[in-house]
């Protein structure tokens, strides 16, 4: 729901009362309610934020905010569609912060935490947490809250942390009480608290140029093939994996024939399938990769439709679908490796209940014993369907978006020191605990990918570029100079 842009006089608090009352109305309707009547959407903010702090130093090992939400209005409030934001300054040299709930009446596991960068940093607030909420959550009925979310965040590398310069931190709110300095989201427009200085949600976006940038060296691929035998493929730089190796489950095989191409609406695809009969020796997985390592900087995008249930037989192994670029680790912890993830967990995994989608910037690992050195952020909520993936990376961070909205921002210490393939692929951690050997498989789909050397594009220039190489006719370029 976008903010009203008429009258441009408008106030910053008559902003927030229409937001209100479309946000309640937009939320009444998903959850097929009543309409609100004049008088319902007159009424105050239709939910309120109370917060205390379990943590309440200058320094400390990790933040604790501990936060209820209530619903203050006359109508149930879906909480899939709220988003409660946590405002903080980061502390320098900071590798990166890690979310983690310890406790919560709707449950955990229904609760998500997603790390991001204000576009408008002040002297209390460069980042904030969004805090949302699973369908599992439920819904609050008038006059309900959600009880105690018992939340904390601390730094990657687990130093002690500063506080005392938080915008959202309250070093006296040892007992609930609402708080204004922590905001709240309903259907897209806030509906409470007071954002740090120029970084109020609701204020009219300054979106930039729409035009599809000029210059820059391209690869695109509209996948416009026929079968993983279309001899343009390969020269297209693409391969289509069959060699043997890991990731997967042990003795799979990486099956080029389940790597197809199809029309939907007009539009080129490609499917990449999984199977399993819930062995090793039945299961084939699939990737395609570039056969070039000459990605580096630059802006990677693609549109990804994921899928939570499998195309046939029963459900629950653990899977992976991709989206991500690579280089070779040449020697353990060697410190020009780089990897940067989009990893979908449709069913779980990796100590995971149940969907959780990954994103990964990585500095190196050892595999043997294993030890990881990478920043990520994720988010515990269902990611069926498509999806547009931005990566950007310049020379101070690397920022992942998902449907046009920043969804992490990773830190200078995990920039590539090489060109990287771009690659696609899906396979399985395990059987989820599956004893079952009926067949089954798994679909991941791509629409389109795009990489523009050393340039750092909006998603809204993406989608531009885009649109500009489908209305000449292009299905594919690659300008991109060996590295």
């Amino acid at each position: 729901m976008e903010p009203p842009t008429t009258p441009t006089t408008t106030s910053a608090p008559q902003r927030r009362r229409v937001a209100v009352a479309a946000a309640v109305a937009m939320a009444t309707a998903a959850g097929g309610l009543a309409a609100l009547t004049g008088t319902a959407t007159a009424a105050g903010e239709p939910v309120t934020v109370q917060y205390r702090t379990s943590a309440s130093g200058a320094t400390a090992d990790q933040v604790e905010p501990w936060i209820k939400v209530k619903n203050t209005g006359s109508v149930a409030v879906q909480l899939s569609g709220l988003k409660v934001r946590y405002y903080f300054k980061a502390d320098a040299g900071s590798p990166g912060y890690r979310f983690a709930c310890s406790w919560a009446v709707k449950g955990c596991a229904n609760i998500t935490g997603t790390f991001g960068t204000l576009a408008h940093p002040t002297a209390s607030a460069d980042r904030y947490l969004d805090i949302g909420f699973t369908s599992g959550a439920g819904s609050l009925a008038p006059g309900e809250d959600t009880g105690d979310m018992q939340l904390r965040f601390y730094r990657a590398d687990w130093q002690t942390l500063n506080q005392s310069d938080d915008y959202s931190f309250g070093a006296a709110q040892t007992s609930y009480a609402n708080w204004p300095k922590i905001t709240a989201q309903l259907a897209g427009s806030s509906v409470w608290g007071t954002a740090p200085e120029g970084n109020d949600p609701t204020d009219p976006p300054t979106d930039p140029p729409t035009d599809p940038p000029t210059g820059g060296q391209s690869l695109f691929d509209d996948f416009n093939y026929t079968t993983s035998s279309d001899p343009r493929i390969s020269a297209n730089g693409w391969n289509v994996r069959s060699n043997s190796g890991g990731p997967g489950v042990p003795g799979a095989t990486w099956a080029p024939e389940n790597v197809t191409f199809s029309s939907t609406a007009g539009n080129s695809v490609m499917n990449l399938r999984t199977s399993t009969s819930g062995t090793g020796e039945s299961t084939k997985q699939t990737e395609v990769l570039s056969k070039a390592m000459k990605f580096k900087n630059g802006t990677y995008a693609a549109r990804v439709r994921f899928a939570d249930a499998p195309v046939s037989g029963p459900d629950g192994d653990h899977l992976v679908q991709t989206f991500f670029t690579i280089n070779d680790l040449k020697a353990p912890m060697a410190d020009d490796y780089s990897e940067y993830d989009f990893e979908y967990l449709p069913n779980g995994g990796w100590g995971e209940s149940s969907n959780i989608l990954y994103t990964t910037s990585w500095e190196t690992y050892n595999p043997d014993p294993w030890q990881a050195v990478n920043q990520h952020t994720e988010s515990r909520q269902s990611y069926a369907g498509w999806h547009d993936l931005l990566l950007t990376i310049d020379n101070s961070s690397i920022k992942y978006y998902i449907d046009g909205r920043l969804f992490g921002t990773h830190d200078a210490a995990y920039l590539p020191e090489r060109g990287m393939s771009i690659n696609f692929n899906q396979w399985l951690i395990d059987f989820g605990g599956l004893s079952s050997t009926t067949a089954r498989s798994y679909d991941e789909q791509v629409d389109y990918v795009l990489h523009v050397k050393d340039q750092v594009l909006t998603p809204a220039q993406v989608t531009a570029k885009i649109n500009a190489y489908r209305t000449a006719g292009t299905d594919f370029e690659d300008s991109v100079p060996a590295s």
